[in-house]
């Protein structure tokens, strides 16, 4: 039996609906003599999720729903792991092809990279066609983009050293990376690294729900101590991801986001 070399960590709750789409492209991923290990985070199913897990050979750790946090969720899966490389990957994310887990180790060849993940778009707005080695100047500059765990993957060497942060609602892929960019690592960003994981059409309320809780987390470690412009000139100005500002300012999920940002910071500075 192959010793693995990469450990993916998937957090899951009341995922029956996806959870075997991504067990079933994760067996597909061609690793090479890269063996490969599956652990499931369960915080609190109450569908088939655990079973279907099960069902695709995963390793299932459980914790109570009332103990959830994602950087719990993680730390957990982590603690299990074998990999030299964890991948962490949400339950409703999906790889593109068959070597996404590949091109993750690639960017990890270089042990000066802490982790890397996949974006479309670049901090600007504009997109991202190739491999973006950012350093602690860029994430001081741009505190909100940077390494996702929703698909990317991390080394375990320096997780042993510093786990993710558990106190936090949200962030904690952006702080963590934060943490080793800030002692001269790098992380890697890459369009190729891209998974589908796609939060666009959710309901308004969940959209509101996840901005205030990552604009907290956030607000916690990076920005909590900047000053907020009011919310209407943000909702004019920033414009970014949007083909057109029209489209931008009509957009009844944007306002949502930017509902949600703000109540996220200032329960950050409660």
């Amino acid at each position: 039996m192959i010793e693995p070399r990469l450990s993916t960590i998937i957090r899951a709750r009341d995922e029956d609906a996806a959870i075997g789409r991504c067990l079933e492209l994760i067996a597909r991923q061609r690793t090479g003599d890269r063996g490969v290990e599956v652990i499931v985070v369960d915080s609190g199913s109450r569908d088939g999720t655990i079973e279907i897990a099960r069902s695709h050979g995963a390793h299932v750790l459980t914790i109570a729903r009332e103990e959830f946090s994602f950087g719990r969720a993680l730390n957990a899966g982590a603690a299990a792991a074998r990999g030299e490389l964890l991948v962490a990957l949400s339950a409703h994310a999906f790889p593109l092809d068959d070597r996404w887990l590949e091109r993750l180790a690639e960017a990890l060849a270089d042990p000066r990279v802490a982790c890397a993940s996949g974006d479309r778009y670049g901090p600007d707005g504009g997109p991202v066609t190739g491999r973006v080695e950012q350093e602690i100047s860029l994430a001081s500059a741009y505190p909100r983009w940077g390494y996702s765990n929703a698909g990317g993957a991390f080394r375990a060497s320096l997780w042993r050293q510093r786990p993710f942060r558990e106190d936090l609602p949200g962030c904690e892929d952006l702080e963590w990376s934060r943490y080793w960019l800030e002692r001269g690592y790098r992380c890697v960003i890459d369009s190729a690294l891209v998974v589908e994981h796609d939060h666009t059409h959710d309901s308004l309320p969940e959209i509101y729900r996840r901005a205030r809780r990552e604009a907290e987390g956030l607000a916690m470690f990076a920005d909590g101590g900047a000053p907020e412009r009011g919310l209407i000139a943000e909702w004019w100005s920033d414009t970014r991801f949007y083909s057109s500002p029209l489209r931008a300012r009509l957009s009844h999920r944007r306002a949502a986001r930017l509902l949600g940002e703000r109540t996220g910071r200032r329960r950050a500075r409660r």
